[in-house]
């Protein structure tokens, strides 16, 4: 995960060895055109790339699943049937979605550090540097008000960089294939090697009439781009050299055993125990009315991709002995310590420091993460009373950042069905009580005990029936501040005060051991670059535009299994053969006519097959679906869209045997859109 505009000789020598024919001013050039051009952050939650001169983007269907969704209803379900733009001006806009371009990186590591003191604490260190970035980047938006300025740390705060952007809020949907295509395979298959899914949809990009960000208006024109990437329709071989470049979110390579150990029993634990109890009520009500599957379908397909995850992960960690290799690792390091006069002297009770504050924190972080799954992230009327209590209506306050909330409450009341939320939330006041100490309980658990003699039913029951949130009622009160109307006196609204209440309280208990543990890390992650001074790193992913560098790759999970590089429709027919029945793997009969058919084409590969889905061992992670897929010339192969099961660990330590980098095939993209005779499209495209 290379910074795409700082790549080192050593980098560059590796990248002509392996066959990439682009230097590194043709990837990233500040002043001129180059690849990070047709890449951008989607949503701030993926990416995507530029295909065409007319601001055409693609990208995964899961990243514009929620718009996709927010554009549909039971009359025009796009989720289930897909979606065509015939003509342009039927390309639909898609509220509070926006697209972001890199223009240039600074390295401001000296501008940073240059006030930061030796003797200060982590909470001075923290406000001074907090302080030096906001003024970077305000200095930023002040020569250009459309762009972005963003102050990122590296290498756990030893280096800082910012990175000026150029958002583009005015984005429309063009083409969505049907979910049976665009998820086929659905949770079943996520996050699994041989794959089949046609993960990609387009958007465009809209600009004003000097080319310029605005916000949406109706005479807004198609944005003509700087650069835009060429289309591969001649494959690939194992072995060709690719380059995925993109937006990973997260990854924490340098993180020490104990902070591995952490997390898998507390943030994913929390994930896998929480979510399955709360997903297991959204798929029965999904699946008994077509309306509530309008409305929940996106929600379910985000939350159950981290779930799956989760699960991946803590087992990986557990195969690969993930933990165990970074306790020799440390061992090593500890060695070094003591042999080393400079490094005794200040780091000799390292490891043993880092361990007691992970030991402190660990019982208050895994309630918080409880709390966090129970209660903010799954009941509606909870997400939605904090959402209100956090309104400003004051005469002073932003007026469009007021209305920007506001419309988002009245989507998320659109899409909630009341009956099927009361379950979720007596589900969640049960599970986490079941999984934390007593102490961490928020003071509504005492109004159960003592007023509904501990029954949870018949207290969610009343909460339900009694509180004005639970619609767009008590919103529509508040707005017109209605003096009968009293606010504090809302039950939800005493429930989500217990619950902050309780939130504040661990994170008192956190604060301190966490403070040293991010100093702690910093300095176990500065000692490892020492220890490895010839060692060629690379910064752990955070959001930031990143180069990885690869090859088509087929693998081997487990003894006597090999799998192929590539998968074709074929398998398309043989899961549905195998799974008959399984909703996941449901298709249209028209499309099951036209694979078993399946016309000839100059989009067939050189095998007389048509490929769906391709492996690489390129370096992802959550952020890169949608990051383009280049070959040796800097041409698309694909879309990243997903990783593999055998190695859901490689955000802790890259798997260099089993990872690989799932992508939808370019030709099979140009084959769905032909398939439906989205001929418009195709044409601009060039095919």
């Amino acid at each position: 995960m290379w910074m795409i505009g700082n790549l080192n000789k050593g980098i560059r020598q590796s990248m002509r060895k392996m066959g990439i024919q682009l230097k590194a001013d043709k990837l990233y050039n500040p002043k001129g055109n180059s690849l990070k051009d047709c890449v951008v952050s989607f949503g701030g939650f993926c990416s995507g790339v530029v295909v065409s001169e007319n601001g055409l983007v693609f990208t995964n269907h899961h990243c514009g699943f929620h718009s996709i969704q927010q554009l549909s209803n039971i009359n025009e379900d796009f989720v289930h049937q897909g979606f065509i733009a015939y003509e342009q001006e039927g390309e639909l806009p898609c509220p509070e979605l926006y697209v972001r371009f890199l223009l240039r990186q600074e390295n401001v590591t000296r501008k940073i550090l240059s006030k930061v003191k030796p003797e200060m604490s982590e909470y001075e260190r923290a406000n001074v540097i907090d302080s030096l970035s906001r003024s970077i980047s305000e200095e930023i938006s002040r020569k250009d008000s459309t762009l972005v300025g963003i102050v990122d740390a590296y290498y756990s705060g030893s280096e800082f960089w910012l990175s000026v952007y150029q958002d583009f809020n005015d984005i429309r949907l063009v083409f969505a294939p049907p979910s049976y295509i665009g998820k086929f395979g659905w949770e079943t298959d996520n996050w699994v090697w041989p794959r089949h899914t046609g993960d990609f949809c387009v958007f465009r990009i809209y600009a004003n009439a000097h080319n310029r960000p605005a916000d949406y208006a109706a005479d807004n024109r198609p944005y003509r781009t700087k650069n835009y990437a060429r289309l591969c329709l001649d494959g690939y071989q194992e072995g060709d050299a690719t380059m995925t470049i993109g937006y990973p979110g997260e990854t924490t390579r340098f993180l020490s055993s104990y902070g591995i150990d952490e997390i898998v029993n507390t943030q994913n634990q929390a994930q896998i125990d929480i979510r399955s109890i709360k997903q297991d009520i959204w798929k029965m009500a999904i699946r008994s009315n077509d309306s509530i599957s309008i409305m929940y379908a996106a929600k379910y397909d985000e939350s159950s991709n981290y779930w799956k995850n989760s699960i991946g992960v803590n087992e990986a960690i557990r195969k690969h002995k993930t933990i165990e290799k970074k306790q020799q690792e440390e061992d090593k390091l500890l060695q070094y310590i003591r042999n080393t006069p400079a490094e005794r002297g200040k780091h000799l009770q390292l490891f043993s420091d880092l361990k007691a504050n992970y030991r402190q924190r660990f019982e208050a972080q895994k309630a918080r993460f409880y709390l966090y799954e129970s209660f903010l992230y799954a009941p509606e009327l909870i997400q939605q009373t904090l959402n209100i209590l956090n309104l400003d209506l004051s005469e002073d306050a932003d007026e469009q950042l007021v209305n920007s909330t506001l419309r988002k409450i009245v989507d998320t009341y659109r899409n909630m069905d009341t009956k099927t939320d009361k379950a979720v939330f007596g589900a969640m006041v049960s599970a986490y009580k079941n999984h934390v100490e007593e102490d961490f309980l928020p003071d509504f658990y005492t109004t159960i005990d003592t007023l509904y003699s501990g029954n949870i039913s018949t207290f969610v029951d009343s909460l339900y029936a009694r509180t004005h949130f639970a619609t767009q009622q008590g919103l529509e009160k508040v707005c017109r501040s209605d003096s009968t109307f009293n606010l504090q006196a809302d039950p939800a609204v005493n429930v989500c005060l217990d619950i902050l209440a309780k939130l504040f309280e661990i994170n008192a208990l956190i604060d301190e051991p966490s403070r040293e543990i991010e100093r702690l890390e910093r300095d176990f992650t500065e000692l490892k670059r020492r220890y490895n001074k010839n060692y060629n790193f690379y910064p752990d992913a955070n959001s930031t535009m990143r180069l990885s560098i690869g090859t088509i790759k087929s693998y081997s999970p487990r003894d006597g299994v090999e799998y192929a590089h590539y998968t074709t429709v074929i398998g398309i027919l043989e899961k549905l053969r195998d799974h008959l029945g399984d909703p996941d793997f449901e298709i249209s009969s028209d499309f099951l006519n036209l694979l078993v058919k399946e016309k000839d084409t100059p989009l067939f590969d050189k095998d007389g097959t048509m490929h769906v889905n391709f492996i690489t061992n390129n370096d992802i992670t959550g952020g890169n679906s949608g990051s383009p897929v280049f070959n040796a010339k800097g041409e698309l192969l694909g879309l990243a869209f997903d990783g593999n099961w055998e190695a859901m660990n490689g955000d802790f330590l890259f798997e260099e045997n089993t990872q690989r980098c799932i992508a939808v095939d370019t030709r099979y993209m140009l084959y769905i859109m032909q398939l439906a005779e989205a001929n418009r499209i195709t044409a601009e495209l060039g095919f």
